[in-house]
């Protein structure tokens, strides 16, 4: 490898020498190669001459011909390089020069070899950026899965399933925002730098502001902002954005992840649960034209309605647990017993959502709200008028994996401050993960916000699910990762 590199950058200085500039401003292209190729028989009819650009991905010589494939973002095409026609001077140049990784600017004329290849034959050539290290000859991503999450840019060059799941996440974000503002909904951005976390149970990440002296922390949330927006009158809006939490790294969890949340005022979780209906089956039939997809050999159908189950009858189910008849002692020595890792200072809600997620939520396939968790459960929700021991929300389960958190939003100035407070309580008594009394919301609060309704939607995790890929690291173009060196 440092033979090779050496060898690289004694080419480099070659084309300076010559008066080149190997890293030019600019390039003279006037197609993409996927232009090219869609309208190759008029180009190649008139003979018009065109401009291509791209990375040398592979390279053939044969006296004197050279043969080569170079790509850009669109397609990839063959060049053909003749002696006879670029001179004995300008051939041996490219020859000495120029190697696999290279990007190239070629201006030449198409044509189709003897085989039937589509080809642009070369009038003239440019180096546009000289590759100092060489590509790896072979990329073995299974082998090598870490290497892979490391250097996304080789992943990207050699795997074309890894560009196109990247390509098919960038269609599922621009629909759900057609989805949402055709339904009326207005995008907005709250601070990601906050004086005070807020939103939801998690740790945050730390930092200080040094103009104003002041600690500030990366949002757990926009909620908080969001309320604060419907309290100045507008009734629909969303926002898609990075959120951070100071937590482990799994299959379904990175420190910074992208996440979709929305708020409808005069709206309950009953409209969202239907409305998330409809915004599945619009990505479903308009990036893949169906209906049911294949994820990690299981078949999942998308077809409505989706089935409403109670969360005191799936933890009864599997867990063999009725939640109104156990105290919080008693399911702690529970989930004790089923080796779960839990906090001395969790409440019993704490602890049946931990249970849960290990015996109710991995049976759970197809597309289901798990509606009516217990009270407590959801600081920020509001209870069923009928039944305030359980609240007004749902979660979306999909093979396993929760991808909606939901519920009808708390309004009471009152009854917020008092949640808050169990909560500050629950913070003080070691529970890392409480949400913190914030006393601005709670004065933006009591100047009245209107009855809505609010969910957020882990757009990685959708991601992660309509590509079939097992883990968060395969759609998030560079994961959290520990440092190499270490």
């Amino acid at each position: 490898m440092e033979e090779l590199t050496k060898n690289r950058f004694e080419k480099l200085e070659k084309i300076k020498s010559s008066g080149q500039n190997p890293y030019p401003l600019k390039t003279k292209r006037t197609d993409t190669i996927s232009q090219v190729l869609d309208n190759f028989s008029y180009f190649s009819r008139i003979k018009k001459e065109i401009v291509l650009a791209g990375r040398i991905r592979s390279l053939r010589i044969h006296g004197g011909l050279t043969f080569f494939h170079f790509e850009d973002g669109s397609a990839k095409v063959q060049c053909l390089l003749r002696k006879d026609k670029l001179g004995e001077k300008g051939y041996q140049f490219f020859l000495e020069n120029f190697d696999l990784g290279d990007f190239v600017e070629i201006r030449g004329t198409l044509m189709k070899t003897k085989t039937g290849e589509k080809t642009i034959e070369a009038a003239d050539f440019r180096m546009l950026a000289k590759s100092l290290l060489p590509l790896p000859e072979k990329w073995h991503g299974l082998k090598d899965i870490e290497e892979r999450f490391r250097k996304r840019y080789l992943d990207l060059i050699f795997n074309k399933e890894v560009k196109n799941r990247f390509e098919i996440r960038s269609k599922i974000i621009k629909e759900i925002r057609n989805f949402l503002d055709k339904e009326g909904f207005i995008e907005v951005e709250t601070p990601i730098l906050q004086p005070l976390y807020g939103g939801a149970k998690a740790r945050p990440f730390k930092t200080h502001l040094n103009a104003l002296d002041m600690d500030l922390y990366l949002r757990i949330a926009p909620e908080l902002y969001l309320k604060r927006i419907l309290i100045g009158g507008f009734e629909k809006i969303y926002e898609i954005g990075k959120c951070f939490r100071n937590e482990g790294v799994d299959k379904h969890h990175n420190p910074d992840f992208t996440i979709m949340e929305l708020y409808w005022a005069y709206a309950d979780y009953k409209d969202l649960m239907k409305l998330v209906e409809s915004l599945f089956l619009k990505l479903m039939t308009k990036i893949f034209k169906k209906k049911k997809i294949k994820y990690q050999g299981q078949e999942i159908k998308f077809k409505t309605p989706w089935q409403r189950i109670e969360f005191f009858d799936l933890l009864k189910k599997y867990a063999g647990i009725n939640y109104e008849e156990i105290n919080r002692e008693e399911i702690f020595k529970k989930a004790e017993g089923m080796r779960l890792l839990i906090s001395e200072s969790a409440s019993k809600v704490e602890i049946a959502d931990e249970i849960f997620k290990k015996n109710c939520r991995p049976r759970i396939i197809q597309p289901t709200f798990i509606i009516h968790h217990p009270a407590g459960f959801q600081p920020l929700a509001k209870s069923l008028e009928d039944n305030p021991q359980k609240l007004a929300n749902f979660q979306l389960i999909i093979s396993g994996v929760e991808l909606i958190n939901a519920f009808s939003e708390l309004n009471d100035p009152l009854e917020q401050r008092k949640r808050f407070e169990e909560q500050e309580k629950l913070y003080q008594s070691g529970f890392e993960e409480a949400q913190r009394s914030d006393e601005e919301f709670l004065e933006a609060l009591a100047y009245g916000m209107p009855p809505a309704a609010g969910l957020g939607l882990g757009v990685d995790r959708l991601v992660m699910l309509l590509t079939n890929s097992s883990t968060l690291r395969e759609v998030i173009f560079f994961p959290t990762m520990r440092p190499k060196w270490e």
